[in-house]
């Protein structure tokens, strides 16, 4: 049998215990991951007990309660706290999610503990804070806009209603990359695989009636790895918080694969 030997630097410690206060009515306890990367202490966790009568229902609430009257040490990054930045994602409760986006009493079964990591698969900036720059990089190589060889017209570019329509459920996604580092295929393959976030994008574009560049797009992805090491695991689609199905996205772009080289 195989075994593996972890390094002595990341190996996860027991951290610091912030109890509740006097007189809390309804503590209920969070498990947070912590590392910060000047003090060249191995990555802990910290559990702080939170008194949910003072504090609001998501996650982030938490949080944010913890960060402004606990642990002013703690860092996460978050911004718009209606689920349509995608700054807040992390696994919560073992699962990618947005922390602005889910509720306190759906994890841990409703009263037991609340386990917070960053994203996996990244490597970390800081405590909640996952590096992106190799998933931004990755969107930044499909080019994600409108190409167009024709010339542009006075106004906008118009669709009719159905070709509209062909655009739901791909529009809507934040590139919160909660779907990406969900997916085994990206942890082993990241660096050349694009993963379902990106996929998504892509598609998004190739199917645009408006867009002008279909075949080079599927030229850019007509690759062994950039695309074709999906293998419809489909933890991208269990794991999206905006309820989209990468997988059936990525799948698209295969049948259109197939279907030009008949």
């Amino acid at each position: 049998m195989a075994e593996f030997t972890l390094p002595k630097n990341s190996v996860i410690q027991k951290g610091k215990h912030f109890p509740a206060p006097a007189g809390a009515k309804q503590p209920r306890t969070f498990k947070v991951y912590r590392w910060n990367p000047d003090d060249g202490l191995n990555p802990r966790v910290d559990t702080y007990d939170v008194d949910l009568a003072t504090c609001g229902p998501m996650v982030l609430d938490a949080l944010i309660k913890i960060k402004n009257e606990i642990d002013p040490t703690l860092t996460f990054r978050r911004s718009c706290r209606e689920g349509i930045c995608g700054s807040c994602a992390m696994n919560i409760d073992g699962t990618n999610t947005l922390a602005c986006t889910k509720a306190i009493d759906d994890c841990g079964k409703g009263n037991g503990e609340v386990p917070i990591y960053p994203l996996p698969h990244m490597s970390v900036v800081k405590d909640l804070v996952p590096d992106l720059t190799h998933f931004y990089a990755q969107y930044a190589s499909i080019r994600p806009w409108l190409r167009t060889q024709t010339v542009a017209p006075s106004r906008e570019r118009l669709q009719s209603k159905d070709d509209r329509a062909k655009l739901d459920g791909l529009y809507e996604c934040i590139l919160c990359a909660c779907c990406s580092t969900s997916c085994p295929s990206y942890w082993w393959n990241g660096e050349r695989y694009l993963g379902p976030a990106i996929l998504l994008q892509a598609y998004r574009w190739i199917v645009d009636s408006r867009d002008e560049d279909t075949g080079a797009r599927l030229d850019d992805l007509e690759d062994p790895f950039k695309l074709y090491r999906c293998h419809t695991i489909m933890n991208c689609a269990r794991t999206c918080p905006k309820g989209l199905n990468p997988a059936k996205a990525i799948a698209e772009i295969k049948k259109l694969m197939l279907a030009r080289r008949a």
